[in-house]
């Protein structure tokens, strides 16, 4: 019997199944490859962290956005309409300018980066997070 699946190309259906193992695919084959490979990984999740941008993923669109001298937001969201809409309107009741926005959809989700002028509290982080297809918010 088997017991479990083994993939290296994760996707949003079986990430949760108690019997399924995803793993990232790594397709470096020397030790040159292998090694250019993790720096590779290494400087994109280190960006992603920092910078909110996404590259190469599986699941994800493709986003990179250039820093402004603000404060960023980076919001996962379904992709449905009125979210740019119902987003930049939590942004501006309290009182924040947006510097630059981008959105960048891939099938069912959207990713937004947003620079504002001032920091964002906690309340409007919550006003954010309370969004009916919003799935997750964090500033960087």
């Amino acid at each position: 019997k088997v017991y479990a699946y083994v993939c290296d190309f994760p996707s949003n259906l079986l990430k949760n199944h108690p019997r399924v193992i995803t793993l990232p695919h790594l397709g470096a084959s020397t030790v040159e490859a292998e090694e250019n490979c993790a720096v590779m990984v290494a400087d994109q999740v280190r960006d992603y962290l920092e910078n909110g941008t996404v590259l190469n993923s599986v699941n994800f669109p493709e986003v990179n956005m250039p820093r402004t001298d603000g404060f960023r937001l980076a919001v996962v969201n379904a992709n449905v309409p009125n979210m740019l809409g119902q987003i930049s309107t939590v942004l501006a009741e309290a009182g924040h300018n947006i510097l630059d926005m981008l959105n960048k959809s891939r099938g069912e989700l959207a990713y937004t980066l947003v620079d504002v002028e001032t920091a964002l509290g906690e309340s409007c982080l919550e006003r954010l997070r309370a969004i009916n297809g919003v799935l997750s918010v964090r500033t960087l």
